[in-house]
């Protein structure tokens, strides 16, 4: 595993990693905080999963959660969203939603995407095998969020892994990608046209098969240009309310789909974690 780049930050220190993936069959770049700690201290760790046309850097960059991860002691763990490299399959006009930057958490079954775009695998088991050999990460306390995309994934993997994540949130998730076209799209693509399939990457569709997982927390801007046509919020409330999920649906006025609203309640949704860690 190589460093890119390392930085001293709160007291602690943010690093940028880059290693040869056997998941995807490429390289990948992550980014982890690891706040100040006792030696030989193990820290709980939070997952946090981008969205359409980011890297692990957008968070990193503007995401505001150093400060809060300082204090309140957690490992901050930002994987890419896509693998990347020469021969990595992209999509065919060059859209944003679908190809690079836009992984959607899942194994692809369908060429000429099935080499490498293996984003399930790789954060729900070969990133989290890597943090925990070079990291001081508690994985007994694990919990994960997300935003948009990111959002869609942390929802479908802390409901598919219930077991392992203690707290799961969401910016602006896509809910239910199945009845989105962003989703739809990259669904189709990747996994090609088994619905059953699908359903096993859609939040309310494994809420409806019966999945269940710990409480939820999910912001969204009421001034979300894609709030009607892709994340549609009110699925999840629906479902979540049928099933007895506890979901914290907070519709914020004023907020947009952008990292402004993401880096005003990151430290809210950092605390929620905490407390649950």
């Amino acid at each position: 595993m190589e460093t890119v780049s390392q930085n001293r930050a709160f007291g602690g220190v943010q690093g940028v990693y880059h290693h040869a993936s056997a998941s995807t069959g490429t390289g990948m770049t992550f980014s982890v905080y690891v706040p100040p700690h006792d030696d030989g201290a193990l820290l709980p760790v939070v997952w946090y999963l981008s969205g359409l046309t980011c890297t692990h850097a957008n968070v990193t960059d503007k995401g505001e959660f150093r400060r809060a991860c300082a204090e309140l002691g957690l490992i901050f763990v930002a994987p890419d969203t896509s693998p990347r490299g020469e021969g990595v399959a992209d999509d065919p006009a060059g859209a944003y939603d679908f190809g690079l930057g836009a992984g959607f958490y899942v194994d692809a079954t369908q060429a000429p995407f099935a080499h490498h775009y293996r984003m399930w695998s790789y954060v729900t088991e070969e990133l989290p095998a890597l943090v925990a050999a070079h990291f001081p990460a508690d994985m007994g306390r694990q919990s994960i969020m997300g935003h948009s995309m990111g959002g869609h994934g942390a929802l479908t993997i802390g409901l598919s892994l219930p077991e392992r994540f203690r707290a799961v949130s969401a910016f602006a998730p896509i809910v239910a990608p199945t009845q989105a076209p962003w989703g739809q799209k990259a669904l189709s693509g990747y996994l090609g046209q088994d619905r059953a399939a699908w359903r096993r990457h859609d939040a309310v569709a494994l809420i409806e098969d019966g999945a269940r997982g710990p409480a939820l927390l999910v912001d969204q801007g009421e001034a979300d240009q894609f709030l009607a046509e892709q994340l549609k919020p009110e699925l999840l409330e629906a479902a979540c309310d049928k099933a007895g999920i506890d979901l914290s649906l907070r519709m914020q006025p004023g907020y947009d789909h952008s990292y402004y609203f993401i880096s005003t309640f990151m430290e809210d949704h950092l605390r929620w974690h905490a407390a649950r860690l």
